[in-house]
């Protein structure tokens, strides 16, 4: 939804210019969410070599939660009165990143090129809490949970990319094709 759709209704106590706000970060949040939700996915088939069974799994219950929080985000947009898009058309006219480039590869190069992923998908998340946060105070904490999850899962990924000393092997990487190539 842009704002400059009508809204018919909104959630009681919160104002529509308010709303509508809202919904255009949720939306954004969601086309987010879908697109690391099939990222994810997309690894989890394409994951070879050492570790492969743990990091397949992991990626699998990741996949998991991050649909179960695109429901949620959809279903906040249509609470405040909006109308949410899932469409395979919407995530790529509104995403503002590149599409996932790394295809078949091993479990060091997927994990480290997930590292950038999440890195965004985090910082972005943060970004609209620190908007949402003035607007509707339900919404923020639905965004402050899921954001608890992205981290944890984020450190998971990086618990596999970080030496004894704390310092990560993508700490220098700018791309996911420059990450994924990281040795």
């Amino acid at each position: 939804m842009s704002t400059s759709e009508q809204l018919h209704y909104t959630t009681p106590g919160l104002e529509a210019d308010s709303a509508a706000k809202v919904i255009d970060l949720l939306d954004q949040r969601m086309v987010s969410l879908i697109d690391l939700s099939l990222t994810l996915k997309h690894v989890h088939w394409n994951v070879v070599g050492p570790h492969f069974n743990g990091v397949h799994e992991m990626l699998d219950t990741q996949h998991a939660a991050v649909q179960g929080m695109v429901d949620v985000l959809a279903e906040r947009i249509a609470t405040l009165g909006g109308s949410p898009t899932g469409t395979p058309a919407h995530v790529v006219e509104t995403r503002t990143w590149d599409d996932y480039s790394i295809g078949r590869n091993n479990t060091d190069a997927h994990l480290r090129a997930l590292d950038l992923v999440y890195e965004g998908v985090v910082r972005d998340h943060r970004s609209a809490q620190g908007t949402i946060a003035d607007l509707d105070a339900v919404t923020e904490d639905i965004i402050i949970g899921q954001l608890t999850e992205l981290e944890l899962f984020h450190w998971f990924v990086r618990a596999h990319l970080e030496d004894a000393g704390g310092h990560l092997s993508t700490a220098e990487a700018t791309s996911l094709k420059e990450a994924a190539a990281e040795t």
